[in-house]
């Protein structure tokens, strides 16, 4: 077991490395370590991750603070709804999910299968995301609207989705900062950290009065995955990370199609 918690904490480190180099979707990677290295219930995992995420999140925000980058009119306007989405699913939603959902001839779907694939089928959307990657470098700046009806809709879905399976939900969130609130690509990137940064660690928040927490476990994952950050972030000056991103979209892929195969050979 204990070789199994050393890779884990190695693979904190990388969820870190990955969002330094390329900017996002390491944090996709938290919930299968959890699960998978380190034997912890999908329930708890996704609670981790969302801390895990929220804190990182937090750091990357911080950093574009002096580029001006951070839009906070906007960030407030998607995050209103998305934290309470996030911070009520984890509070109430969860916590009411039957353990068994439903049972196909002997096969019966538990609360953890279900958790495990519903982040498995996101995977694979962030796999797609990353592959197709054909969002513009730079988008021309225009004068700030906000078509508030899809903001607010796009906010409760991302919230609802990230209470469930504890992950970012950036690669949702960038496309509808740039066509739904029109910021440029640089803004929309770092505007999406400070949501992900609010509305994670609120939904942990919902968390924290229905389980108990592993608070040094917890802590020092988090504090890999924020040294590989910044570790990232160096490496940066001589690594492409668009480059990266493509392969590392390719591996998210396989990730997710290893975890459905495994959950339906395990159940």
């Amino acid at each position: 077991m204990e070789i199994y918690l050393l890779l884990g904490y190695l693979a904190a480190l990388i969820i870190g490395l990955v969002l330094g180099l390329i900017g996002g979707g390491g944090s996709i990677l938290t919930v299968p370590i959890l699960v998978y290295l380190i034997n912890i219930d999908p329930v708890t995992a996704t609670a981790y991750s969302l801390f895990v995420v929220g804190a990182t999140a937090l750091v990357g925000t911080f950093r574009n603070f002096p580029k001006k980058l951070v839009d906070f009119k906007t960030g407030l306007v998607f995050a209103a709804p998305a934290l309470l989405a996030v911070y009520f699913t984890r509070l109430y939603f969860v916590p009411a999910i039957p353990q068994s959902l439903f049972t196909v001839g002997s096969f019966e779907v538990t609360k953890d299968i279900g958790i495990m694939v519903l982040f498995a089928i996101i995977m694979l959307l962030a796999a797609y995301s990353m592959i197709k990657n054909k969002r513009g470098e730079e988008a021309v700046e225009q004068e700030q609207s906000f078509n508030y009806p899809l903001i607010v809709l796009e906010g409760v879905v991302v919230g609802f989705l990230t209470g469930l399976v504890g992950a970012g939900g950036g690669f949702l969130i960038i496309p509808a900062l740039v066509l739904l609130a029109k910021l440029p690509m640089k803004k929309a990137v770092a505007t999406s950290l400070m949501i992900i940064a609010i509305k994670s660690l609120i939904g942990f928040v919902g968390d924290v009065q229905n389980m108990q927490i592993d608070w040094a476990f917890l802590l020092l994952f988090t504090a890999l995955s924020i040294v590989g950050i910044f570790l990232g972030i160096y490496l940066n000056n001589w690594i492409d990370g668009k480059k990266l991103k493509k392969a590392f979209g390719w591996f998210v892929l396989l990730m997710g199609i290893y975890i459905i195969y495994m959950e339906f050979m395990q159940a």
